[in-house]
């Protein structure tokens, strides 16, 4: 017998769909589920069909998107100078600002944007 579920709507959902992705398609799903604060059914369904994805704050959220910007973050350091970005980072890092503009967060200055500003007005002797 079959896993019935019913969908917001009260829709059932009875039909599994599956596929296969790489682990870097994996992780970037992941990290975009994260970051919407659904559940990857929920997310991937409406990606799918083209519907909106509305982000809604929570604590999970809230706590994912710190996970995501913390690594991300650690990364940029690593790669200073913006050589060798790789596209999984690139995508991150595209959706963290979409949802934090979407949600209307302010960006604060960047302690790699004020050690650069300090290193410019140095004067030389």
């Amino acid at each position: 017998m079959s896993e019935v579920n019913l969908d917001q709507h009260g829709r059932r959902r009875s039909v599994t769909v599956a596929f296969r992705v790489s682990p870097e398609e994996a992780q970037l799903i992941d990290a975009q589920v994260a970051m919407s604060g659904m559940t990857k059914q929920d997310y991937i369904t409406a990606r799918l069909l083209n519907r909106e994805v509305k982000v809604v704050p929570s604590s999970r959220l809230q706590k994912a998107l710190r996970e995501h910007m913390d690594a991300a973050y650690r990364e940029l350091r690593r790669i200073r100078d913006g050589t060798g970005v790789n596209p999984e980072l690139e995508a991150t890092l595209e959706i963290l600002t979409k949802t934090f503009a979407a949600l209307g967060v302010e960006p604060e200055i960047a302690d790699v944007d004020k050690e650069d500003a300090a290193v410019k007005t140095m004067a030389r002797r």
